[in-house]
């Protein structure tokens, strides 16, 4: 496996950023209790207002596409001109938070500079829906994507961030090990591929740099049933048996993140395996920081990034 990065401060906007929600948080505990709606209602908010961000595709179609139990509330961003392929995108937020808001404009970003549409999910979220609900929700949605690409030009794509980014890395498995649908990509950002399997990068940068350790043990109590969980491929695919016959990996990451050196080696294991990754690293930026694309130039281009990465695979360029 790769080395971690050497050890490094964030950029000067990004320590602005962190400072501003430091202080943010400190007062707010002082002025009204911390539940999990009060989370969800505070983070599944777009940095950019979600009118302006619209005015980049030709079209929002909020719709309703099949999960585990019924039915689940998504969102369809259509690009200007010829649509080429589709992406299926889940939210990042640990299994817990966030949703089809807080990424908004990231997925209008996506579908505007790759030329796809994108299909952006609200999967169940925990700790009232435990592994493996979001992985069920997510590959039901899948499923019926296949049936509906035709309308797309054809290719599928997977995409996500944080954990977002994990779903995406185990539905390709998933699609893999099930003969199918055909995946021409998978698009990952900061993703959590490990479970309990350590990586230094955890240790580097354990603190001070928005995600730490003891916030991610945290997300795991409310997503998991039992520490075995921790080593199902389904939440952590480092584990699978095999990783050979998997799709193109696109993975993107936060050099001040503990989970920096899940990514880079995740990677270099589906290259031992034969398959095709390749990794980026945005000096000075900490995990999460696609969400705050309005203010940091690195977020922008990590997203473009990804699209122009699934513009070339979608038109079978690569």
């Amino acid at each position: 496996m790769p080395d971690s990065t050497a050890a490094s401060r964030p950029g000067l906007l990004t320590r602005a950023l962190l400072g501003g929600m430091h202080w943010w948080h400190a007062r707010r505990r002082n002025v009204e209790p911390h539940t999990l709606e009060d989370m969800r209602r505070k983070l599944d908010r777009p940095c950019f207002p979600m009118a302006l961000s619209s005015l980049q595709v030709r079209r929002v179609v909020s719709c309703r596409v099949p999960g585990r139990d019924g039915l689940l509330a998504a969102r369809l961003y259509v690009p200007y001109g010829r649509v080429h392929g589709v992406v299926l995108f889940m939210h990042g937020g640990g299994y817990v938070h966030c949703g089809l808001n807080s990424h908004h404009g990231i997925c209008c970003r996506l579908a505007r500079q790759s030329g796809a549409a994108v299909l952006s999910i609200d999967y169940s979220l925990a700790p009232e829906n435990r592994f493996p609900h979001a992985v069920e929700d997510c590959w039901a949605a899948l499923q019926w994507l296949a049936g509906e690409a035709h309308r797309w030009g054809g290719p599928i794509a997977v995409a996500g961030d944080s954990a977002g980014g994990t779903l995406a890395a185990v539905l390709a498995q998933m699609a893999r090990d099930r003969g199918g649908p055909d995946l021409a990509m998978q698009l990952l950002y900061y993703p959590s591929l490990y479970g309990d399997r350590d990586v230094p990068s955890r240790e580097t940068y354990a603190t001070g740099y928005m995600l730490s350790t003891k916030l991610m043990e945290w997300y795991a109590e409310q997503y998991i049933r039992t520490p075995a969980d921790l080593h199902d491929p389904r939440l952590a695919p480092i584990f699978a048996s095999s990783l050979a016959g998997l799709p193109p990996a696109v993975i993107g990451l936060a050099q001040c993140d503990p989970l920096h050196d899940e990514g880079t080696g995740y990677a270099h294991a589906l290259q031992q395996a034969g398959g095709q990754a390749e990794t980026r690293t945005w000096r000075g930026t900490v995990h999460g920081f696609l969400n705050f694309y309005a203010f940091l130039p690195a977020g922008r281009a990590a997203i473009k990034y990804g699209a122009h990465a699934l513009r070339r695979v979608l038109r079978g360029q690569s």
